[in-house]
């Protein structure tokens, strides 16, 4: 049923997701999510106990997680079971009442979700709101303990200002433009293969973590892009608008917001390959442009698209500062054998997360937190962090009644004032005096 549902998705809007991108880019990371919450909540409930400290002599003391309350959770439609249902583990699993505003450009996985979860779950805590922007600003007026919102940076700011009207808290998982660096020490094929598949393989790049541009030596870049084409002739033939396994584009308006990219003046004579679209089946071929200008609308925004320019400097080093010059991406991607370029790109590229060799991959990991930076978020989830994402952890500190240090009370004497800076010093001697309710000289 879940399947088929979702194939429904892929009709309306003219996908042709294949049952593999259903099963893993969304139905089994859900499952992932579930199992290792089940296998690891009691461990994440437990308090955890940490050093009592001197001053407070007898005492015990720990971390205790508690739920936070009510949170919204407002996902979006290019994952849409996935990216609704994966925040609302870590939420339950935490203990807070949820409720769920799925994505209505994704209408029939927002019509799932309401009509299956109240079936398998406690209504009382999990409520779905459909609807469109009405009822996303209707929601986010209400006070909420926390607000976890999958989106553009756009619409981001706009949940952050009503947050802030209450003093809420969010989670923001944004996007940006993601790099891709490409070093001439690679198993070029493999290489070029793990950048198609994590540019266009399922959602055709409307991902948040997609390939946005790559970064490439002007002597490599031949070598890059005969290697991309042959990927790409493999993967969805001579004709890729015709390819069942090429995504379509989700509407009408991404559709004509990506062809203003490939058309603007300057961007334009810069393909060499690809650049073929269709608008009545919403499809846009992997599209390839050489030396993009840096200032133009492409190399601006966050192309989430098939769209992928590549840019060449004289040395690979360069990248880092043409990185940093930008926003803060959700993903950087460096494809390299040199272990110091990859501890050099750790060290000197921020981003939400860093992966070598590989695109897109980090998030199946459930030991690793998924968030951006800067522009593009703040928070993170996945396994124990998106326990930790919904969680308040209290100080607990538990003393007995004896161990009664009289310097602390008034009257106040210089006795007593060296007894304390003593004690906060460290001094062991007087730690002794107030353990014994010393008092000192007046």
């Amino acid at each position: 049923m879940l399947i088929s549902l979702m194939r429904l998705e892929t009709t309306r809007y003219g996908y042709i997701l294949l049952l593999v991108c259903d099963v893993m880019m969304q139905i089994s990371l859900v499952t992932s999510s579930c199992k290792f919450a089940l296998k690891n909540l009691k461990k994440w409930m437990q308090p955890k106990k940490v050093p009592a400290g001197v001053l407070t002599f007898p005492s015990t003391a720990r971390v205790t997680p508690e739920p936070l309350g009510i949170v919204l959770v407002v996902s979006a439609w290019n994952y849409p079971f996935l990216l609704a249902v994966d925040p609302v583990i870590g939420a339950i699993a935490a203990g807070n009442a949820v409720v769920l505003k799925p994505s209505e450009i994704a209408p029939a996985t927002s019509s799932l979700l309401a009509d299956l979860l109240p079936r398998y779950v406690d209504s009382s805590c999990i409520k779905v709101v459909e609807g469109g922007i009405a009822e996303t600003t209707a929601l986010l007026e209400q006070k909420w303990d926390k607000i976890f919102y999958t989106g553009n940076s756009k619409v981001g700011r706009i949940v952050m200002s009503f947050a802030a009207k209450h003093l809420t808290p969010v989670v923001l998982e944004l996007g940006g433009k993601c790099p891709v660096v490409v070093d001439s020490n690679v198993d070029l094929h493999v290489a070029a293969k793990r950048i198609a598949a994590g540019k266009w393989g399922c959602n055709s790049g409307q991902a948040c973590i997609s390939p946005d541009y790559v970064i490439t030596t002007k002597s490599f870049a031949p070598k890059l892009l005969d290697s991309l084409k042959k990927v790409l002739d493999e993967f969805y033939g001579k004709d890729p608008l015709r390819s069942e396994d090429l995504s379509r584009i989700v509407n009408s308006n991404h559709f004509n917001r990506l062809k203003a990219l490939m058309d603007e003046e300057m961007v334009s004579d810069k393909i060499v390959f690809g650049g073929q679209s269709d608008e009545q089946q919403l499809k846009i071929a992997p599209t390839l442009f050489l030396d993009a200008p840096l200032d133009s609308a492409i190399m601006k925004e966050e192309i989430f698209g098939p769209l992928l320019p590549i840019i060449t400097v004289d040395k690979i080093h360069e990248s880092f500062a043409l990185i940093n010059s930008m926003t803060k991406p959700l993903a950087a991607y460096l494809f390299s054998k040199d272990s110091k370029l990859k501890r050099q790109f750790e060290r000197n590229v921020s981003a939400g997360g860093v992966i070598f060799n590989d695109t897109g991959i980090h998030l199946t990991n459930q030991n690793l937190p998924f968030g951006g930076v800067g522009e593009s978020g703040m928070g993170a989830y996945h396994g124990t962090f998106s326990f930790d994402a919904f969680t308040h952890r209290k100080a607990v500190l538990d003393r007995s009644f004896l161990g009664e240090a009289k310097a602390r009370y008034p009257p106040y004497t210089r006795g007593k004032l060296k007894i304390l800076k003593g004690v906060l010093k460290g001094n062991p001697l007087a730690m002794v005096q107030a353990a014994l309710g010393c008092t000192g000289w007046a």
